[in-house]
């Protein structure tokens, strides 16, 4: 059960301001989450929060789920709020939660796993996850230069949907050695996804926004494919192309 409320103090302030770098979320192995949809989303997850920091009508509103967390509360102005994030307008909360361990996990049978291959933007990365979780892949496997899964931007474009994936980040090559699972890598010059009659279930690959699935990681591809263009675009961004390709997959896979 949460302890009793306190008040917001200078040294709480500056460690919050500090998590704004990786370097100190590192350190600490925690992140933030702000807004008051994100925050009821990581109350209800299995993240285990450290601080909850909000104004008396959300403590009010979620009075019964902050009891249920082991958070620290904090009551704050949405003024003080502001100064906190990065969020220029946050009226409710903002949540200190503790990273997960980056452990692998087996590959889950039946399923498709999304994979990523050095994508860098951390917007990208945060709305890749927020498709998966709309297509319902629970599973994701990062390369190692893959943005950092906890940084502010990510969190934010996830929607809360972060707390609803398994993730972590390791060698590709070697994950996909122990797997032994079809990869459908996104190419050019693939196959026409739009042609495929079946699919088994396996990874989706996804590589940089500039120079696609490194080569190193190409070899270990079973399945080249693209999606069909019509005008005169040179590319798709890697988020619009993984929302078309989990489209097609997830619709041959429910046939």
């Amino acid at each position: 059960m949460a302890e009793s409320i306190r008040m917001l103090s200078k040294n709480t302030v500056k460690f919050i301001k500090s998590l704004h770098q990786k370097k100190f979320r590192v350190q600490e192995r925690m992140f933030f989450v702000e807004g008051e949809k994100s925050v009821v989303e990581v109350l209800n997850s299995d993240f285990r929060l450290e601080l909850l920091v909000a104004t008396e009508s959300f403590i009010h509103k979620n009075n019964r789920l902050i009891n249920s967390s082991s958070a620290h509360v904090i009551q704050a102005s949405q003024k003080q709020l502001e100064g906190l994030g990065q969020y220029q307008s946050n009226d409710s909360a903002l949540a200190v939660v503790h990273m997960k361990v980056n452990s692998s996990f087996d590959f889950p049978e039946g399923e498709f796993v999304l994979g990523l291959d050095e994508v860098r933007d951390p917007g990208n990365l945060g709305t890749i996850i927020r498709i998966a979780d709309w297509y319902g892949i629970k599973n994701l496997v990062f390369s190692e230069h893959t943005a950092e899964f906890y940084n502010p931007k990510v969190i934010q474009s996830t929607m809360g949907s972060f707390t609803r994936v398994n993730f972590f980040y390791a060698d590709l090559r070697r994950t996909f050695q122990a797997w032994n699972v079809p990869v459908y890598g996104a190419f050019l010059d693939g196959k026409n996804v739009h042609e495929l009659r079946q699919v088994s279930s396996g990874v989706i690959l996804m590589g940089n926004e500039s120079n696609g699935i490194s080569d190193n990681i190409g070899g270990f591809v079973t399945d080249r494919v693209t999606i069909p263009g019509f005008g005169q675009a040179e590319s798709l961004n890697v988020a619009i192309a993984t929302a078309v390709l989990c489209d097609n997959f997830k619709r041959l896979q429910v046939q």
